[in-house]
């Protein structure tokens, strides 16, 4: 059991170190004061329908991916530690 605690601790150390760095390389939220008077993208534009295409929202599906895998770790460790005691 100390074995799968240690591997998955191992994956744990490796998922936080990809995500820090994935939020590292995202850009910021702040557009300014042009970017507060005019709202940013509108709901119809072309660019918000793809926004999900762009550098960014891939890095924010793989950020939110580290991030499922970063809590599934984090609580399987946690849960197999109980079992052990």
């Amino acid at each position: 059991m100390q074995v799968v605690i240690t591997i998955l601790t191992i994956l744990l150390v490796l998922v936080s170190i990809t995500l820090i760095v994935l939020v590292m390389m995202q850009e910021g939220n702040e557009r300014g004061l042009s970017g507060s008077i005019a709202g940013g993208f509108s709901e119809s534009s072309y660019a918000a329908k793809n926004s999900g295409r762009t550098r960014e929202g891939k890095l924010r599906k793989f950020t939110r991916i580290a991030l499922a895998c970063f809590i599934v770790f984090a609580l399987a460790i946690n849960i197999l530690q109980q079992f052990v005691k």
